[in-house]
């Protein structure tokens, strides 16, 4: 059996993860000397909590020995485990990576102006989970602006140190229409 690829672990790992209500977001294997490295990211509209990270990661390690001693799995010689969540660099790339982030600063390109990196808070999806509501503030007024979520790239979390206006914070909180109705449209 060859090494497994990442879409082949993910399809093993589906049924382990999804009925605690989590999402395989990244699966990385690396070939390494004596030791393979697997690398499994999760998360949940609920952050998983560090001992629901370690009773899965026990799981998964068993599943996985399961695997290579029925010969279903070949990691070479070993391998070494890590499983956790992902980090604040990690693209928003989907939906629910908006959805989970909501009332947080984003930094992201659209499309059609690449080289320019915008920051904006994030607001609420729309109902088909296709445009977010982005809000920013700008001399003390609160600005919408409505976006398709397939315009935007390169769609980070932005660290943030000071506290956000609860005016913003507030405006997050808003629903997609309201958002929308109050939007400023960009000329295309």
């Amino acid at each position: 059996m060859a090494f497994p690829t990442p879409a082949q672990l993910t399809d093993i790992l589906q049924p382990v993860v999804t009925p605690r209500g989590l999402d395989i977001e990244d699966v990385k294997t690396t070939r390494a000397g004596k030791k393979s490295q697997v690398i499994i990211r999760v998360d949940g509209d609920e952050r998983p909590s560090s001992d629901l990270i370690e009773e899965l990661s026990q799981e998964i390690s068993a599943l996985f020995d399961a695997k290579e001693d029925a010969g279903e799995l070949n990691f070479g010689a070993g391998y070494t485990l890590e499983v956790s969540t992902p980090g604040v660099d990690f693209p928003l790339t989907a939906a629910r990576h908006w959805r989970r982030n909501r009332g947080r600063l984003v930094g992201f390109a659209l499309a059609d102006v690449p080289d320019t990196t915008h920051v904006a808070r994030i607001g609420a999806l729309s109902e088909d989970e296709k445009s977010v509501a982005l809000v920013t503030t700008v001399k003390k007024e609160v600005h919408y602006q409505i976006e398709r979520l397939e315009n935007l790239t390169r769609a980070v979390v932005e660290i943030e140190f000071a506290q956000p206006s609860a005016q913003e914070l507030e405006a997050t909180k808003q629903t997609f229409d309201f958002a929308e109705q109050n939007s400023a449209t960009r000329e295309d």
